[in-house]
Parts: structure tokens; C-alpha cells; sequence
């Protein structure tokens, strides 16, 4: 049955995207990949967290980025006119930095520099490495039992925002060559009859990282973006494509995330028909509210965080069933997939920020929260 079936029946579960990978592939990663028995971990790798999320009762799964050394830097090597930096940049100067300077110089996650240059024509090269991850997730769905699969490639956007134009003449013309290259991956994504996720937290997190800007110039900013970003995503099945934007893993003080509401209208422009975003952390839960004044559009749908990576308090079924009925109320049970704020894993960490007993703790409290939501909704 296919995912537009099954929304009229229950409500679905999904995540965003990275899971904790197993100890050995990180230290494996952190060597650089090339050690022997590397390719045979990832493929293990995949293979498990596919099955682990399909055992926590997971509807529309993903690769848990297994192979990614990072939702970002894993296009270093599928992006040709990249160089690394040589020089060694302070972390950038961001308002919640600002804010809070004794926090943050403690070593708690922040915002950092762009790692590469790019000093040539931007051309998709990463051919081989794709065709591995798609084949590594098709061979672990051969024994599941799943509603569908997603994989996440990163935005345009994301990338010209963590890495320094010094070719293209202009901003926009380092982005646009930057999607032309990514169109590749994603429409490689859609034809392995996957779902398209493009993580883009970087829509949401431009004005705490610009703190020069008012709202308004970064609601200019988001909409000329936007223009772009579809651009990129012409032409590419809209009901194949999910949107994912957030405030990014870091687990401090947060005053700065933009309120969504000066998002949600620039937002559900996007060339998608499913909307992921953040909703359970304590910055914004109270902002499924702004659903009762916006009108969320015809065969669009929306996936709310319903669990937290920000926390490592496990939240109770019975609250992820209050907070999915809360939006199925406002825009229709039939327009509500539970999810997640963010990622677990964006990258490998000696110490993760959510250990991965948590994260599957989570995933448990998910699924029987969208049980609870799906009887109290359907009855």
C-alpha cells in the first residue's frame, strides 16, 4: 500500500535522518575510510539500522546515513571544484554566541567555519559512492516489512552556506552551480524509488548565524532563496520530495532560533509535498499553533518533530500522541506524519549528544505515541 494510502488509515512514523553509527565505523571514519573491511562495515551498518528502526515500529525509514561522515561533508567527495581550507578560522560569530560566551567556549556544539573553497567549476562526481549507498539500502529492505524509505541529500543552500565561493562571480551563481551538481544525487534518489529528503537547516538557522540581519531582510533572503532552491528541484516528482529544516543539533540555550513563524508561509512555498520541521523542543512546541491561521495546501503534508534530539529525556507515548493531535486537529489527520526535530548522529562523536539506547528509546515512544494518536483520531 502505498504511503498516500496508508496516511488516510493511520498516522505514519518517520525520523529526519542521521542514527548513531556503530563505535568501529566511527573510528573507521575518522581514519578516513580507506582501511580495509571499511566497505563491508557500512554495508553491515546500513543493513542493522534499517532493521532496528523497522523492530521500533518506524514507518518510512532511511540508511541512518551510515556512510556519511558528515549530512554536510559527505559531499567532499562527490563534488568536483572543492579544495580544503589551509588556514584555521575561529568559530563563527553568531548571536546565540553572543548571547552566551562562557557556554559555548566550553566546547558545547556551535556553529563552525567553512571548511572547503571552492576554486573551480562545481560538477557532481560522486557517482560510485550513490550507487553503493542506494545498493546498500536496497539490500537491507529485502527482509523488512516498511511503508516507505526515504534518503536525505543535502540543499543546495547548505552547502554554499559552509563553503567560500572564490570562482563563481556571484553568490547566486555559486548556489545555482551548486544545485545544478546536486540534481544529479537527486534525481539518482527518486529513480531508485526512494523518497527525497533535502536537509536544508540552514533556511532556519540564517538569522542566528547572521546577526547583522533584521528578520525581514532574512524573510528577503529566504524567499530569493526559496526562487533558487525550486529552480534546482524543477521538474522533479513534487509527491517524492520532503523538506527538512531545523535550528541544528546543538543542544544549548536556542534564544535565537527564528520564530517559524516568520518562516511557515516562505516554507510551504517549497517544491515538496511534505514539510518537516521542529515542534517538540521547548523553543517551539508552542508553535503548532500557527497552524490555525495557515492553510497548508492541497495534497501537501507535514512532519512535525514529535521527539526531541535536544533532550535526552525520552518522551512519554502519551505526549507524542497529544502533540500529533494537535496538528491532525488543525490540518487534517490525514495531512500529519509523526517525526522528529533533527537528526541523531549529523556526525560521528566520540561522545554522542544522544546516546543510541536513548535515540532507540525514542523511536519506541514514537511509534506507540502514533498508536495512541491513530485510536483517538480514528475513533
Amino acid at each position: 500500500m502505498s504511503i498516500e494510502a496508508q496516511r488516510y488509515r493511520r498516522i505514519l512514523t518517520t525520523h529526519v535522518g542521521s542514527l548513531p553509527r556503530p563505535d568501529a565505523l566511527s573510528e573507521m571514519m575518522a581514519g578516513g575510510g580507506s582501511q580495509p573491511g571499511y566497505a563491508a562495515a557500512v554495508h553491515k551498518a546500513v543493513d542493522d539500522i534499517v532493521h532496528r528502526q523497522a523492530q521500533c515500529g518506524i514507518d518510512i525509514v532511511d540508511d541512518g546515513e551510515q556512510s556519511k561522515p558528515g549530512f554536510i561533508t559527505y559531499i567532499h567527495e562527490r563534488l568536483a571544484g572543492m579544495e580544503a581550507r589551509t588556514d584555521n578560522p575561529a568559530q563563527l560569530d553568531t548571536r546565540e554566541k553572543r548571547a552566551f560566551p562562557e557556554f559555548y567556549a566550553g566546547g558545547h556544539s556551535g556553529s563552525r567555519p567553512a571548511p572547503m573553497l571552492c576554486t573551480g567549476p562545481i560538477r557532481y562526481i560522486g557517482q560510485k559512492q550513490l550507487e553503493t549507498d542506494i545498493a546498500n539500502l536496497k539490500a537491507a529492505l529485502k527482509n523488512v516489512q516498511v511503508e516507505d524509505v526515504f534518503m536525505p541529500a543535502v540543499s543546495p543552500g547548505q552547502i554554499h552556506r559552509y563553503h567560500l565561493n572564490r570562482y563563481y562571480p556571484s553568490d547566486d551563481d555559486f548556489l545555482l552551480a551548486i544545485g545544478e551538481a546536486m540534481r544529479e544525487e537527486y534525481q539518482a534518489i527518486i529513480a531508485a524509488g526512494f523518497m527525497l529528503q533535502i536537509d536544508d537547516p540552514h533556511l532556519a538557522m540564517h538569522y542566528m548565524l547572521e546577526p547583522a540581519l533584521s528578520v525581514d531582510d532574512v524573510r528577503r533572503w529566504a524567499d530569493h532563496y526559496v526562487e533558487i532552491l525550486n529552480h534546482t528541484l524543477r521538474d522533479l516528482p513534487v509527491e517524492r520530495i520532503r523538506h527538512h529544516t531545523c535550528y541544528g543539533i546543538n543542544m544549548g540555550p536556542r534564544v535565537y532560533d527564528l520564530e517559524f513563524k516568520h518562516l511557515i508561509d516562505i516554507v510551504l512555498k517549497i517544491r515538496a509535498n511534505f514539510y518537516s520541521f521542529e515542534a517538540a523542543n521547548p523553543r517551539h512546541e508552542h508553535e503548532w499553533r500557527l497552524w490555525e491561521a495557515v492553510k497548508l495546501p492541497p495534497g501537501k503534508a507535514i512532519i512535525p518533530g514529535v521527539i526531541s534530539h535536544c533532550t535526552v529525556l525520552v518522551e512519554h507515548p502519551e505526549l507524542v500522541s497529544e502533540r500529533i493531535q494537535r496538528f491532525a486537529r488543525i490540518v487534517g489527520r490525514e495531512n500529519v506524519i509523526a517525526g522528529a526535530d533533527c537528526g541523531f548522529a549529523s556526525m560521528p562523536r566520540a561522545v554522542p549528544e544522544v546516546h543510541p539506547s536513548i535515540v532507540w528509546e525514542k523511536f519506541r515512544s514514537l511509534s506507540e505515541g502514533a498508536r495512541l494518536a491513530t485510536r483517538a483520531l480514528w475513533t
